[in-house]
């Protein structure tokens, strides 16, 4: 008997990379698409101009930003950026103290899907609390974030390891 606990324990601590991909999976359905949107052909570009769109309202936003935001490679950030541009949602505008650096800056039409984007936001925000009294909302988000710091750890040190190989 001790034993069957065990396991289902081991099979419930499998059941959360599952259940977190299970909500993905369903979050990505709910998303409500604009038409301006209609270009933005991937979730990643989705949620790569909503960042932009909300954070340059209070700082100058960079590539660098948006590969540490989301996780991902240099490559896979250029290229989103690229088509987000190529679509007209941003531009990459030239900083004056670094020639080099340039912010990502959105459009007059990106700008345009800024409260769509927030009131879809809002919706999904209150869709999943519903029913969830606020202190096990806490808890969740709190088990939430240590374990994309469990992830993230994980990840550097396998670079760390590879680096030195």
């Amino acid at each position: 008997m001790c034993g069957s606990k065990t396991v289902d324990t081991h099979e419930n601590s499998h059941d959360v990379g599952r259940l977190i991909n299970m909500l993905s999976h369903q979050l990505k359905r709910q998303m409500c698409i604009q038409e301006e949107e209609d270009s933005l052909t991937t979730n990643m570009q989705r949620l790569v101009l909503h960042y932009i769109l909300f954070q340059s309202l209070q700082r100058d936003i960079y590539q660098k930003d948006v590969e540490k935001e989301f996780q991902i490679r240099r490559s896979t950030a250029t290229g989103t950026l690229k088509i987000l541009e190529k679509n007209g949602f941003i531009t990459r505008e030239p900083v004056k103290r670094d020639a080099r650096l340039k912010k990502l800056v959105p459009t007059e039409k990106a700008k345009g899907v800024r409260q769509h984007i927030m009131d879809n936001i809002r919706y999904i925000e209150d869709l999943l609390a519903r029913g969830i009294p606020e202190d096990k909302l806490a808890v969740c988000r709190e088990v939430l974030e240590q374990m994309s710091a469990n992830l993230s750890g994980d990840e550097k040190r396998r670079e760390e390891i590879t680096d030195h190989e």
